[in-house]
């Protein structure tokens, strides 16, 4: 390779929605932006065991665009690996990349140890992919930067995160690479978000990677989304029900609680114990107050908002509420039912029609959660099936993804021609349906690269 050439190496996202990796090699540096765990898909699921068709020990620098499972959860393998460089993002990214890691592990360590106990693992033992001595030996890697300013990370080799919505900390990430403008978008944000700012914008790219997850598809605005949850919570309450509402820890369960408490205030619910039921959950309500310049939340509402809720943190605690049969809404990871504790709930609960699961977020191909929404009758939990008779109901206004038109709209301060457009996390519906969009609004060709392929960038 000589030295006015450019490879990207498509680690993960591309061509799926998940695990989302991408390694620039300049020749000189090679530099991994995100690092993300595979979900979904069986097949998919099995690529978080493989090592990755690079020389992890090579990679000088992994960048963050925030600190979702999908974009940080392969972090501790990496490590495990050989990498030994230095990981960047911004701080409230590091913090809730650590909530995530540690959860995660905890998790991991917990069903492998259950799946022995009970038998149910094609493994013997299993093993969790990383446990909470990995994530220990990942940390002190992190290095916090600031949003918004151009930093010296290697030679020849400039970045700059800038505000991106969607979660707390989330970012779009600028390269300068030899007098190059490289973009990714990380996860775009929406316009009208009721706890975060609008995304800013790039004004420049000669080489752009943007994201598809609702390449195609256009979201109800969040205000219109209340007085469907309103009904959803009286007629669920009313019939003797609980309602169950699977959540990303990060920002959705946050927006929920604040959501459910507005509606409580206003008298538009009945006085039903409220719980959120995700330590992850409890640790990132705390990083809320200790960002206020990153959300629009008020301290003084995220105090009256947290003391109505029941926090649990103990595993003992779900144990025995998933048994308790009185009405009442339950906030619980994960947002995909890919794991955590609402699993233990849908083990007891998922026999009762008079319950609804409700949906808020993006559920991937493979996930329980979008077989749940074709409508699957029957729950694989913990190596059992469990038949489902619940009502299900999905409100996308409430993604904290950018639609179809806000991913256009992202695009329109752009003032140059990007040279090369690659079309990354999204399923092949959405991408497809984003490239026509770009062809179509700017007269843009763009590609849609697929799962471990190479572009060399002049």
């Amino acid at each position: 390779m000589t030295n006015n050439k450019i490879n990207i190496h498509f680690l993960g996202a591309a061509g799926t929605v998940t695990g989302s990796k991408y390694l620039v090699d300049t020749g000189d540096r090679k530099i991994l932006i995100d690092c993300g765990l595979f979900q979904g898909l069986k097949e998919l699921r099995l690529k978080n065991w493989e090592y990755p068709p690079v020389n992890v020990a090579d990679i000088d620098a992994v960048l963050l665009t925030h600190g979702h499972m999908d974009h940080t959860g392969y972090l501790p393998r990496l490590v495990k690996q050989g990498f030994k460089g230095p990981i960047y993002g911004t701080n409230p990214t590091l913090d809730i990349a650590k909530i995530i890691l540690n959860d995660s592990a905890k998790i991991q360590e917990q069903e492998a140890e259950r799946a022995n106990k009970e038998g149910y693992s094609k493994h013997s033992p299993a093993e969790p992919l990383y446990d909470l001595n990995d994530v220990e030996k990942t940390i002190p890697y992190f290095k916090g930067v600031p949003p918004s300013q151009w930093l010296p990370i290697l030679k020849d080799v400039k970045a700059r995160f800038q505000y991106n919505g969607h979660i707390l900390g989330a970012t779009y990430i600028e390269l300068d690479i030899r007098g190059k403008r490289f973009v990714f978008s990380g996860d775009i944000g929406r316009t009208n978000d009721l706890l975060l700012f609008p995304p800013l914008k790039p004004k420049e790219a000669d080489v752009l990677f943007i994201e598809s997850t609702y390449g195609g598809r256009f979201h109800p605005d969040e205000v219109e989304a209340l007085p469907q949850i309103e009904k959803l919570v009286n007629d669920t309450i009313n019939r003797g029900g609980s309602l169950f509402v699977p959540s990303f820890s990060v920002e959705r369960a946050q927006l929920m609680m604040l959501i459910f408490w507005r509606l409580l205030k206003e008298n538009k619910i009945p006085k039903v114990q409220m719980i959120m039921d995700s330590p992850m959950g409890a640790n990132v309500l705390e990083l809320f107050h200790r960002t206020r310049d990153w959300h629009r939340l008020e301290d003084n509402e995220c105090d009256e908002m947290c003391s109505y809720f029941t926090v649990i943190s103990s595993y003992r605690e779900t144990m025995e509420l998933r048994t308790d049969n009185k009405p009442k809404i339950v906030i619980a990871g994960s947002g995909m039912l890919t794991g955590g504790r609402m699993l233990n709930y849908l083990e007891t609960q998922a026999q009762n029609p008079n319950n609804t699961l409700l949906f808020v977020g993006y559920q991937a191909e493979g996930t329980r959660g979008r077989k749940l929404l074709e409508g699957e009758k029957e729950l694989k939990v913990y190596g059992k099936w469990v038949p489902f008779k619940m009502q299900v109901a999905e409100i996308e206004g409430l993604s904290a993804h950018a639609d179809h038109a806000e991913l256009m709209d992202w695009m329109d301060s752009i003032k140059n021609k990007p040279k090369r457009i690659f079309i990354i996390h999204g399923e092949k519906e959405s991408a497809e349906a984003l490239q026509k969009g770009i062809k179509e609004t700017y007269g843009w060709d763009a590609e849609i690269p697929q799962l471990y392929t190479i572009e060399e960038i002049e």
